[in-house]
C-alpha cells in the first residue's frame, strides 16, 4: 500500500502548517516512528518555508509525497526565478538563516536539488524507515 499526493498551493505561510498536516496523517496511516515523522516534519517545513521566503517570482508551492510501508520521498518545487544549488553551502555556525537546507540534508537521505533560470526550483529528499507491525 502507498499514499501519494499531489499538491498545488499558494505560496504563502499558511500552506506550510497544511502540507506538514497532511504529511503526518499520511505517516500515521503506516505507524511511522514519531521521532523519524518528526524528522520528516522539519525537513519538509523547511523546504516549503524557502519556497515561501525565497522562490522570486513564484506564485505557487507544489508538493509531492509518496509514503510506503518503509520509506517515504518528498519533492518541493516552484515556479520562481531559480537559485544557483551549487553556491548553496552549509550556514555559518553564528547565522539565524540559511539553515533550512542543512536541516533537510541532516535529516532525511537522497537531498536532490535542481533549479532552471526562470523556470523554478525542485528539491527532493526521503527516509527509510522500518515497516511497523
Amino acid at each position: 500500500m502507498r499514499v501519494s499526493l499531489h499538491l498545488n498551493l499558494p505560496r504563502e505561510v499558511d500552506s506550510v502548517p497544511a502540507v506538514r498536516r497532511l504529511l503526518r496523517c499520511a505517516l500515521a496511516v503506516f505507524h511511522v516512528d514519531r521521532e523519524v515523522g518528526e524528522d520528516l516534519e522539519i525537513a519538509l517545513t523547511e523546504a516549503c518555508a524557502n519556497v515561501v521566503r525565497h522562490a522570486e517570482g513564484a506564485d505557487s508551492l507544489e508538493v509531492r509525497l509518496d509514503v510506503g510501508e518503509d520509506r517515504c520521498a518528498i519533492d518541493v518545487s516552484d515556479n520562481g526565478e531559480g537559485f544557483d544549488a551549487d553556491a548553496v553551502d552549509d550556514p555559518v555556525q553564528s547565522s539565524e538563516h540559511g539553515r533550512g537546507l542543512f536541516l533537510i540534508r541532516a535529516l532525511s537521505e537522497n537531498v536532490r536539488m535542481q533549479s532552471t533560470p526562470r523556470r523554478g526550483s525542485l528539491i527532493h529528499f526521503e527516509k527509510a524507515f522500518a515497516a511497523a507491525h
